[in-house]
């Protein structure tokens, strides 16, 4: 006798679809996780190594790369779990990256060293986004980007803001362009310059200055060692009194993303042409900034033994490469060109702004504070 046909309930069409959807997502995941595997190893490569380029670097290049010759190779499924690395992850990788900092290193080089970074962080900023916005007429997101490398921790703070701001991944592709090249520049020119007497510092004033001003910390560290172990101590926990400087930074960032989303809402529904787009968002404080800020305590408070430190930062190190790595495969080279170069050009005013201000301020700080 023949049976009537069970009619297919919505569950069970979606069910297989999600399961597919779900194992898509963890092969690009994985996907990213090999992809950067490689970039790791060959940015150890002592030639690459040597230019002061980290896995984040190269790890955005070389997913640029593929993502613009070699994408129609992925399948599409696997979008997902990019996407996945390029946000979620990222933000959690953000997070423990405050395991690399301590109040106690902070405190080494006391009132000077905070001044030092504090200054350094707010005028980059300022300079950088209304350098980019109103003289090189680039979008806030990208001018922001492009300011908060150069600012605070070249790549990592590219990350942050990025996921903050949620724009698009050219947007953070221009600002690394920009961390690369003047970054690259200063850990070769600060030693020459030193040595040749032309900065009229002495090692602690170097300390500060390189410290202060050069965008990653592989970069700082690159440049001090050329000059003396004092100068790298002190100019290491600058930059990462800069480092620390991310969470209130990204907190006010928050602030100022929200008030403007409602700003535009009000002004659209003023308008009676408010959409979904006009919408007023959630206030847009980072919960990772926060994780940020409770890894630095535990890392000041040396909860965690020194070797379980060192790996967490070594596997944080790996995520924040996958992020870097998924950002670049999201990439366009077309999207780049649009603004690529207002973006440098900005990223030139403010490593001008850094050399010359940054002289300056380290000289004020140094004889009043030192």
């Amino acid at each position: 006798m023949a049976t009537a046909p069970v009619p297919l309930t919505a569950a069970a069409v979606t069910a297989p679809a999600a399961g597919h959807s779900t194992r898509g997502q963890l092969n690009g995941v994985l996907f990213v996780a090999l992809f950067a595997a490689a970039v790791t190893r060959i940015a150890s490569i002592p030639a690459i190594a040597g230019l002061g380029l980290s896995p984040l670097i190269v790890g955005i290049v070389a997913g640029a790369i593929y993502g613009n010759a070699l994408r129609d190779g992925m399948p599409a499924s696997w979008a997902a779990g990019v996407n996945f690395s390029a946000r979620k992850l990222l933000r959690i990788a953000v997070a423990f990256f405050g395991l690399r900092v301590s109040l106690q290193e902070i405190a080494q080089v006391g009132l000077p060293g905070l001044a030092e970074s504090v200054l350094i962080v707010v005028s980059t900023l300022v300079i950088g986004t209304w350098a980019g916005m109103k003289i090189m007429k680039l979008d806030r997101d990208t001018a922001l980007l492009t300011a908060a490398g150069s600012a605070i921790c070249g790549a990592a703070a590219v990350l942050a803001f990025e996921s903050t701001l949620q724009s698009k991944p050219h947007k953070s592709a221009m600002a690394v362009g920009s961390v690369v090249l003047f970054g690259t520049l200063s850990m070769f020119l600060y030693p020459i310059l030193f040595n040749a007497g032309w900065l009229h510092l002495d090692t602690v004033g170097a300390g500060l200055f390189f410290g202060g001003t050069i965008h990653e910390v592989a970069q700082v560290v690159g440049a001090a060692s050329n000059v003396s172990p004092e100068t790298t101590h002190i100019a290491t926990i600058v930059k990462m009194t800069r480092v620390m400087l991310l969470v209130p930074v990204l907190l006010v960032v928050g602030v100022w993303v929200n008030r403007s989303a409602r700003k535009a809402a009000a002004s659209a529904s003023h308008d009676g042409a408010q959409d979904a787009q006009g919408a007023p968002r959630k206030l847009a404080i980072p919960w990772f900034a926060l994780g940020f800020l409770a890894c630095v305590v535990i890392n000041s408070l040396h909860v965690l033994p020194d070797s379980a430190t060192s790996t967490l930062n070594m596997l944080d190190t790996f995520a924040l490469t996958m992020a870097m790595t998924a950002l670049g495969i999201e990439t366009r080279i077309a999207q780049i060109r649009q603004a690529g170069p207002r973006a440098l050009t900005t990223g030139l005013i403010l490593y001008v702004w850094l050399i010359a201000g940054g002289l300056g301020i380290t000289w004020t700080v140094q004889h009043l504070l030192g």
